[in-house]
């Protein structure tokens, strides 16, 4: 185990992506912020934090919730204020 210290935070998302990040953290039986940390670590390394099955459990997520933004989208969000 490498020690670490953890703080609150808070942080605003697009509302069907948080769905299928809780859902996911769900299935993979972690806590959101164990989950969102893990995809961070791996997006520094400029590696993927999902094998297939996990992509295809996203998938299915994604449907669920109605999430169709993809990362061609991630410079383009706007809350319409």
């Amino acid at each position: 185990m490498v020690p670490v210290t953890r703080v609150q935070t808070g942080l605003r998302m697009e509302r069907t992506t948080l769905k299928v990040l809780k859902g996911l953290a769900e299935y993979l039986d972690l806590s959101l912020g164990d989950l969102v940390e893990g995809i961070v670590l791996h997006a520094f390394e400029g590696r993927s934090p999902f094998g297939p099955e996990a992509i295809a459990t996203i998938d299915q997520l994604k449907a669920v919730y109605g999430l169709t933004l993809t990362a061609a989208d991630a410079h383009e969000l706007d809350e319409g204020r």
